[in-house]
């Protein structure tokens, strides 16, 4: 069963299932999936799945098992895929980005809109990731960190905020 952390907004068309744990002050937005069915997702505190989003793994018994790992303070976007990956603390994922089986994606990184993280790919902290294959394309500054990774953790926190009670949904 999804374990989920105090203070978590779920829309309620969010489904979350199996092996699922989600830290505090986080928020699952509209449609959703969090499929811990064949092996594990852990979310950390302050993170924001945003609509459309897709989160799964592969089975521990297969010939490459993964699981998805999400730092505190993400974003990942929407439309997003993250199957399998390890994704730092204080990322932005973009819009439509894809993040494949084992991919390390280590803190401060952006994964720009639409990219793709091949399978056991090992990105670089603190730097810009885009384009398919993604490739790095330069360093993350101090203003994009605050204005563009922190600035969009915190917004998400505030929208959840705008969602009472009986919007929240329930994992399900």
């Amino acid at each position: 069963m999804p374990a989920v952390g105090e203070n978590t907004f779920l829309a309620e068309t969010a489904v979350l299932l199996g092996d699922v744990t989600v830290g505090r002050d986080c928020s699952i937005w509209y449609n959703a999936v969090l499929r811990g069915d064949v092996n594990r997702i852990v979310i950390g505190n302050r993170t924001n799945i945003q609509d459309g989003a897709v989160l799964h793994t592969i089975y521990d018994g297969a010939k490459h098992p993964s699981q998805t790992i999400i730092g505190n303070d993400v974003s990942i976007g929407h439309n997003a895929i993250v199957h399998g990956g390890r994704i730092g603390d204080n990322c932005l994922i973009g819009m439509g980005a894809t993040i494949l089986d084992n991919a390390e994606i280590p803190s401060g990184c952006i994964v720009a809109a639409n990219a793709l993280v091949l399978s056991n790919a090992k990105l670089e902290p603190n730097s810009v990731y885009a384009g398919v294959p993604a490739r790095k394309v330069k360093e993350v500054t101090p203003e994009q960190r605050e204005e563009i990774i922190r600035r969009t953790a915190r917004d998400y926190m505030l929208y959840a905020s705008w969602y009472g009670e009986e919007e929240n949904g329930s994992a399900q």
